[in-house]
């Protein structure tokens, strides 16, 4: 389908996503790829992370950009080339869960991700949360999981930030105590000497699919706050 969203945060960042409804056939005949992309997509097993590496493609394309335009460092980080509707270089993160992905593209320190709101998280909570635990609330189950979903969201968020081996969401990162509706908070990471916060914005994300079980995601994006290292 055409472009689900996309959203101006401030003048030089912006966040695009993609609902996936294309076969792989249809993706791959409008997405030209380089010959790095070419072999890392013939090798995935999976038809569905095949047509969501296709679809980051596509939101490439909508963001003036091509996968010619996108490498990958040593450590699997993005980045995108300058090119001339962006002479400068620009700070680029990438998600996808099921059928959406997505990207954020800013001139700032920045990483995003989208997740399926899922029971499941409720099993694997204490594996990322720890300080959290003393604001959530079980009483509604279906807020329960959104802002665990939340949680996790924003620590791989400022994991993709921070690009660096070792870091534990549940002992290095803390998210701040916060409403859904609010729709951001701030985040602390602290690992050895490393002290910084982060800005988090979240947003609900709700899937096309005309039936009476619509999927439910949560899309969480984070800044590196450099006024407020402590």
């Amino acid at each position: 389908m055409p472009l689900f969203k996309r959203i101006y945060v401030d003048t030089t960042s912006q966040i695009l996503v993609w609902e996936i409804t294309e076969s792989f056939e249809q993706l791959f005949q409008e997405v030209p790829l380089n010959e790095n992309s070419l072999l890392r997509l013939n090798k995935m097993q999976s038809l569905l992370h095949q047509r969501a590496f296709l679809s980051v493609r596509k939101l490439l394309q909508e963001a003036g950009y091509s996968d010619f335009d996108l490498f990958y460092d040593k450590t699997g980080k993005p980045h995108l080339k300058p090119n001339r509707w962006q002479p400068e270089a620009v700070e680029v993160s990438i998600s996808h869960s099921h059928t959406f992905s997505t990207l954020i593209i800013s001139n700032q320190k920045t990483g995003i991700d989208i997740e399926m709101q899922r029971e499941k998280i409720i099993r694997i909570a204490e594996k990322f949360c720890e300080p959290e635990f003393c604001f959530l609330e079980t009483k509604n189950e279906n807020e329960y999981i959104q802002k665990l979903t939340m949680i996790w969201g924003a620590k791989e968020a400022i994991f993709k930030i921070m690009n660096v081996e070792g870091i534990s969401f549940k002992k290095h990162i803390q998210v701040h105590e916060f409403a859904i509706d609010a729709k951001k908070t701030q985040a602390t990471l602290k690992m050895n000497t490393t002290q910084q916060k982060f800005d988090i914005y979240f947003d609900a994300i709700e899937s096309s699919e005309n039936t009476s079980l619509k999927q439910k995601f949560s899309l969480v994006y984070a800044f590196k706050n450099n006024n407020q290292s402590i």
